[in-house]
């Protein structure tokens, strides 16, 4: 619905095109990362959130990160990090780590166990991500989304202080 009786000179509603596509992104994405999810709880026993969380710290020097950084790169809650921190520890996959620094601080650490298993589920993985998405674009509708996401997501993400995003929460 685009319109709304008595306000539609106060709102500026989605014309049908952009409610059409609204929509599709939506239907998309929702059934994009139910994909991923299947398949890596199937070849992994793992959600989608806890792969890239592995991936992070896989790609961080001397695979680590703080805790902090890792919410931000996650774009995840400090709350919602923790749990899924404390059921990759109960795996053995990842392992925390006082920071010397800061007494308040924590590091995750990547295990060679963590290690092994991303080793073991990324050809899969990837694998998924190409069959859903990059082979069914062209070369140009690639590098379309990838420009469009890239706008978004630098709209949604201030750089001011004070801004609410999930890492700082």
């Amino acid at each position: 619905m685009n319109t709304a009786p008595g306000s539609a000179a106060q709102h500026r509603w989605l014309t049908d095109e952009e409610q059409r596509v609204w929509r599709a992104y939506l239907h998309a994405t929702t059934l994009l990362e139910d994909h991923l999810d299947r398949q890596l709880q199937r070849d992994a026993g793992m959600p989608h959130i806890y792969y890239g969380l592995l991936v992070g710290l896989a790609e961080a020097p001397r695979r680590r990160l703080r805790m902090t950084e890792l919410a931000m790169q996650a774009k995840i809650t400090r709350s919602r990090l923790s749990h899924a921190i404390a059921r990759l520890e109960k795996n053995g996959w990842v392992r925390r780590e006082d920071c010397p620094s800061d007494k308040r601080g924590q590091f995750a650490v990547l295990t060679d166990e963590g290690a092994e298993v991303l080793a073991r589920t990324a050809p899969g993985h990837v694998d998924a991500v190409r069959q859903a998405m990059f082979d069914r674009l062209s070369p140009q509708q690639q590098k379309a989304l990838g420009e469009i996401m890239e706008i978004i997501a630098e709209g949604l993400q201030p750089d001011e202080a004070g801004a609410d995003l999930p890492w700082l929460r």
